[in-house]
């Protein structure tokens, strides 16, 4: 019999959110999305994250040399972030990272990234090696082919790390649709005819 994983749910004290590279070079190349569908996703995970007061942590790669600086979109939504930039391929592997993880003080990681299987999957692979739930939001993590989408699922799985879209993952931190932050949550999301 399969161990069934059901961990307790996400909640606005227990919940952080790491962007990881979400860069323009990677952009280029993603081919499981449409380039306009995952900014969306990417820009509203992000503003659904900060309507609801989540920590949010980001991070760029080699953005000097390789691939450029984090999206516009995402600057945009997020003015106010420090973008991390480093040239470990784990995140979590930069010291500055997984300090400013583990300043966030919660305990259930959503991660984001380009590419699915490396920017994404490496650091919450290695949040659950670190004793943390880590949840990826898969439709804000776009990749380069559909097998590697496809192998990125499964060994997420193994690894113990929850899949999921990133608006269910917001959408259960926001808990109750009476709360203040319900239209600007729905409204980041694109599901404004929600509200």
């Amino acid at each position: 019999m399969t161990e069934v994983y059901n961990p307790e749910p996400l909640t606005r004290d227990n919940a952080a959110v790491v962007f990881v590279d979400n860069q323009v070079g990677l952009m280029t190349g993603i081919r499981d999305y449409s380039i306009a569908d995952l900014k969306q996703n990417i820009v509203g995970l992000a503003k659904a994250a900060k309507a609801l007061g989540l920590p949010i942590v980001t991070t760029t790669t080699s953005s000097q040399t390789l691939w450029g600086p984090a999206i516009p979109e995402l600057q945009e939504a997020l003015p106010d972030q420090i973008f991390i930039d480093r040239t470990t391929v784990n995140a979590w592997d930069d010291p500055r990272v997984e300090e400013a993880i583990r300043a966030t003080g919660r305990s259930k990681l959503i991660f984001a990234g380009l590419s699915l299987e490396v920017c994404a999957a490496f650091p919450a692979m290695r949040a659950v090696r670190e004793g943390f739930e880590a949840y990826v939001a898969v439709d804000a993590s776009g990749t380069f082919n559909m097998t590697k989408r496809e192998t990125a699922l499964v060994r997420l799985t193994q690894a113990g790390v929850v899949v999921a879209d990133g608006a269910s993952l917001m959408i259960e931190i926001l808990a109750d649709n009476a709360s203040n932050q319900a239209g600007d949550v729905y409204g980041a999301l694109g599901m404004d005819w929600s509200i």
